[in-house]
Protein backbone atom coordinates (compact mmCIF):
# COMPACT_ATOMS: atom_id res chain seq x y z
CA UNK A 1 0.00 0.00 0.00
CA UNK A 2 2.80 2.38 0.91
CA UNK A 3 4.57 1.66 -2.40
CA UNK A 4 1.36 2.37 -4.32
CA UNK A 5 0.86 5.58 -2.36
CA UNK A 6 4.43 6.65 -3.10
CA UNK A 7 3.93 5.99 -6.83
CA UNK A 8 0.77 8.08 -6.81
CA UNK A 9 2.59 10.93 -5.06
CA UNK A 10 5.45 10.75 -7.56
CA UNK A 11 2.97 10.76 -10.45
CA UNK A 12 1.17 13.74 -8.93
CA UNK A 13 4.47 15.61 -8.43
CA UNK A 14 5.55 14.89 -12.01
CA UNK A 15 2.17 16.05 -13.35
CA UNK A 16 2.33 19.24 -11.24
CA UNK A 17 5.88 19.88 -12.41
CA UNK A 18 4.80 19.37 -16.03
CA UNK A 19 1.89 21.78 -15.66
CA UNK A 20 4.14 24.30 -13.94
CA UNK A 21 6.68 24.11 -16.78
CA UNK A 22 3.92 24.42 -19.38
CA UNK A 23 2.40 27.46 -17.66
CA UNK A 24 5.86 29.03 -17.26
CA UNK A 25 6.57 28.51 -20.96
CA UNK A 26 3.24 30.05 -22.00
CA UNK A 27 3.86 32.96 -19.66
CA UNK A 28 7.36 33.56 -21.05
CA UNK A 29 6.03 33.41 -24.61
CA UNK A 30 3.43 36.07 -23.79
CA UNK A 31 6.12 38.22 -22.16
CA UNK A 32 8.15 38.08 -25.39
CA UNK A 33 5.54 40.40 -26.92
CA UNK A 34 5.47 42.78 -23.94
CA UNK A 35 6.76 45.93 -25.67
CA UNK A 36 5.17 45.11 -29.03
CA UNK A 37 1.81 46.40 -27.78
CA UNK A 38 3.34 49.70 -26.69
CA UNK A 39 5.21 50.03 -29.98
CA UNK A 40 2.01 49.46 -31.99
CA UNK A 41 0.10 52.05 -29.95
CA UNK A 42 2.79 54.70 -30.53
CA UNK A 43 2.92 53.97 -34.26
CA UNK A 44 -0.88 54.04 -34.50
CA UNK A 45 -1.17 57.51 -32.93
CA UNK A 46 2.21 58.84 -34.06
CA UNK A 47 2.78 60.24 -30.57
CA UNK A 48 4.71 59.53 -27.37
CA UNK A 49 2.59 61.92 -25.28
CA UNK A 50 2.80 61.18 -21.57
CA UNK A 51 5.60 58.62 -21.84
CA UNK A 52 8.68 59.01 -19.65
CA UNK A 53 11.81 58.52 -21.75
CA UNK A 54 13.89 57.90 -18.61
CA UNK A 55 11.63 54.99 -17.61
CA UNK A 56 12.14 53.15 -20.88
CA UNK A 57 15.87 53.91 -20.91
CA UNK A 58 16.28 52.37 -17.45
CA UNK A 59 14.24 49.33 -18.48
CA UNK A 60 16.59 48.87 -21.44
CA UNK A 61 19.57 48.87 -19.06
CA UNK A 62 17.84 46.39 -16.75
CA UNK A 63 17.05 43.92 -19.54
CA UNK A 64 20.60 44.22 -20.90
CA UNK A 65 22.08 43.30 -17.51
CA UNK A 66 19.61 40.44 -16.97
CA UNK A 67 20.29 38.92 -20.41
CA UNK A 68 24.06 39.33 -20.10
CA UNK A 69 24.05 37.61 -16.69
CA UNK A 70 22.08 34.62 -18.02
CA UNK A 71 24.46 34.26 -20.98
CA UNK A 72 27.47 34.63 -18.68
CA UNK A 73 26.18 31.88 -16.39
CA UNK A 74 25.73 29.52 -19.35
CA UNK A 75 22.02 28.99 -18.80
CA UNK A 76 20.05 27.24 -21.57
CA UNK A 77 18.32 29.59 -24.01
CA UNK A 78 14.94 28.22 -22.94
CA UNK A 79 15.54 29.70 -19.47
CA UNK A 80 16.04 33.27 -20.67
CA UNK A 81 14.94 33.38 -24.31
CA UNK A 82 12.20 35.91 -23.68
CA UNK A 83 14.81 38.37 -22.37
CA UNK A 84 16.48 38.43 -25.79
CA UNK A 85 13.18 39.31 -27.48
CA UNK A 86 12.37 41.89 -24.79
CA UNK A 87 15.77 43.54 -25.24
CA UNK A 88 15.32 43.78 -29.01
CA UNK A 89 11.85 45.28 -28.56
CA UNK A 90 13.13 47.68 -25.90
CA UNK A 91 15.83 48.96 -28.29
CA UNK A 92 13.26 49.43 -31.07
CA UNK A 93 10.89 51.16 -28.63
CA UNK A 94 13.59 53.60 -27.47
CA UNK A 95 14.39 54.41 -31.11
CA UNK A 96 10.70 55.09 -31.84
CA UNK A 97 10.36 57.26 -28.72
CA UNK A 98 13.42 59.27 -29.75
CA UNK A 99 11.99 59.64 -33.26
CA UNK A 100 8.64 61.02 -32.08
CA UNK A 101 10.17 63.15 -29.31
CA UNK A 102 11.38 66.74 -29.77
CA UNK A 103 14.73 67.10 -31.59
CA UNK A 104 17.39 65.16 -29.67
CA UNK A 105 20.08 67.18 -27.98
CA UNK A 106 23.72 66.25 -27.45
CA UNK A 107 22.87 64.63 -24.09
CA UNK A 108 20.53 62.12 -25.72
CA UNK A 109 23.09 61.30 -28.42
CA UNK A 110 25.74 60.78 -25.75
CA UNK A 111 23.50 58.35 -23.84
CA UNK A 112 22.76 56.40 -27.01
CA UNK A 113 26.44 56.20 -27.98
CA UNK A 114 27.44 55.22 -24.44
CA UNK A 115 24.93 52.36 -24.45
CA UNK A 116 26.04 51.18 -27.90
CA UNK A 117 29.63 51.22 -26.66
CA UNK A 118 29.09 49.41 -23.34
CA UNK A 119 26.25 46.98 -24.12
CA UNK A 120 28.29 44.66 -26.39
CA UNK A 121 31.03 44.45 -23.73
CA UNK A 122 28.53 43.58 -21.00
CA UNK A 123 26.66 41.06 -23.18
CA UNK A 124 29.95 39.41 -24.08
CA UNK A 125 30.75 39.07 -20.36
CA UNK A 126 34.04 40.95 -20.71
CA UNK A 127 33.83 42.62 -17.32
CA UNK A 128 35.02 41.70 -13.84
CA UNK A 129 32.93 38.81 -12.38
CA UNK A 130 32.51 40.73 -9.11
CA UNK A 131 31.16 43.74 -10.98
CA UNK A 132 28.83 41.42 -12.89
CA UNK A 133 27.32 40.15 -9.63
CA UNK A 134 26.87 43.72 -8.37
CA UNK A 135 25.16 44.75 -11.62
CA UNK A 136 22.83 41.78 -11.49
CA UNK A 137 22.01 42.41 -7.82
CA UNK A 138 21.15 46.02 -8.69
CA UNK A 139 18.64 45.15 -11.42
CA UNK A 140 15.71 45.19 -8.98
CA UNK A 141 16.64 48.76 -8.02
CA UNK A 142 16.99 49.64 -11.70
CA UNK A 143 13.52 48.31 -12.58
CA UNK A 144 12.07 50.09 -9.52
CA UNK A 145 13.69 53.38 -10.57
CA UNK A 146 12.39 52.78 -14.10
CA UNK A 147 8.80 52.93 -12.85
CA UNK A 148 9.15 56.02 -10.63
CA UNK A 149 9.57 58.65 -13.43
CA UNK A 150 6.52 57.27 -15.27
CA UNK A 151 4.41 57.20 -12.10
CA UNK A 152 5.42 60.78 -11.30
CA UNK A 153 4.73 61.97 -14.86
CA UNK A 154 1.29 60.34 -14.81
CA UNK A 155 0.56 62.04 -11.47
CA UNK A 156 1.69 65.52 -12.54
CA UNK A 157 -0.08 65.32 -15.92
CA UNK A 158 -3.18 63.63 -14.47
CA UNK A 159 -2.99 61.53 -17.61
CA UNK A 160 -1.18 58.42 -18.85
CA UNK A 161 -0.99 59.61 -22.45
CA UNK A 162 -0.02 56.88 -24.91
CA UNK A 163 0.90 54.38 -22.19
CA UNK A 164 -0.39 50.95 -23.21
CA UNK A 165 -2.86 49.38 -20.78
CA UNK A 166 -2.10 45.86 -22.02
CA UNK A 167 1.67 46.32 -21.62
CA UNK A 168 1.18 47.66 -18.09
CA UNK A 169 -1.23 44.84 -17.25
CA UNK A 170 1.25 42.23 -18.49
CA UNK A 171 3.98 43.82 -16.38
CA UNK A 172 1.73 43.62 -13.33
CA UNK A 173 0.64 40.05 -14.06
CA UNK A 174 4.25 39.06 -14.64
CA UNK A 175 5.29 40.36 -11.23
CA UNK A 176 2.36 38.56 -9.64
CA UNK A 177 3.28 35.25 -11.26
CA UNK A 178 6.93 35.66 -10.26
CA UNK A 179 5.92 36.05 -6.60
CA UNK A 180 4.06 32.72 -6.62
CA UNK A 181 6.88 31.08 -8.58
CA UNK A 182 9.49 32.43 -6.15
CA UNK A 183 7.54 31.10 -3.17
CA UNK A 184 7.04 27.72 -4.80
CA UNK A 185 10.69 27.35 -5.86
CA UNK A 186 12.00 28.87 -2.59
CA UNK A 187 14.16 31.48 -4.32
CA UNK A 188 16.29 33.96 -2.30
CA UNK A 189 14.42 36.69 -0.42
CA UNK A 190 15.95 39.38 -2.65
CA UNK A 191 14.31 37.81 -5.71
CA UNK A 192 10.95 37.62 -3.95
CA UNK A 193 11.18 41.22 -2.76
CA UNK A 194 12.03 42.35 -6.30
CA UNK A 195 8.81 40.75 -7.54
CA UNK A 196 6.80 42.31 -4.69
CA UNK A 197 8.20 45.74 -5.57
CA UNK A 198 7.20 45.04 -9.18
CA UNK A 199 3.62 44.35 -8.07
CA UNK A 200 3.47 47.65 -6.18
CA UNK A 201 4.97 49.83 -8.93
CA UNK A 202 3.23 48.15 -11.87
CA UNK A 203 -0.02 48.06 -9.91
CA UNK A 204 0.31 51.80 -9.27
CA UNK A 205 0.71 52.51 -13.00
CA UNK A 206 -2.22 50.22 -13.80
CA UNK A 207 -4.32 52.07 -11.24
CA UNK A 208 -3.32 55.42 -12.75
CA UNK A 209 -4.40 54.26 -16.21
CA UNK A 210 -7.81 53.34 -14.82
CA UNK A 211 -8.06 56.55 -12.76
CA UNK A 212 -6.98 59.01 -15.45
CA UNK A 213 -8.75 57.34 -18.34
CA UNK A 214 -11.02 59.82 -20.07
CA UNK A 215 -14.62 58.70 -20.53
CA UNK A 216 -15.53 57.87 -24.10
CA UNK A 217 -17.81 60.66 -25.40
CA UNK A 218 -21.30 59.55 -26.33
CA UNK A 219 -22.26 59.85 -29.94
CA UNK A 220 -24.42 62.89 -30.32
CA UNK A 221 -26.41 64.22 -33.19
CA UNK A 222 -24.57 64.90 -36.39
CA UNK A 223 -23.55 68.49 -36.85
CA UNK A 224 -25.43 70.24 -39.58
Amino acid sequence: VSQSSTCCEDEHDNMSCGLHKRDSLLFRCSLAELFLLQILKILKHGSVRGLSVASFELELIGYTIALAYCIHKGLPFSAYGELAFLLIQAIILIGIIYYYSPPMGSKTWMKALLYCGLAPTVLAGKIDPGLFEILYASQHAIFFCARVPQIWKNFTNKSTGELSFLTSFMNFAGSLVRVFTSIQEKTPLSVLMGSVIGIVTNGTILGQIAMYQKPVPKKGKKEE
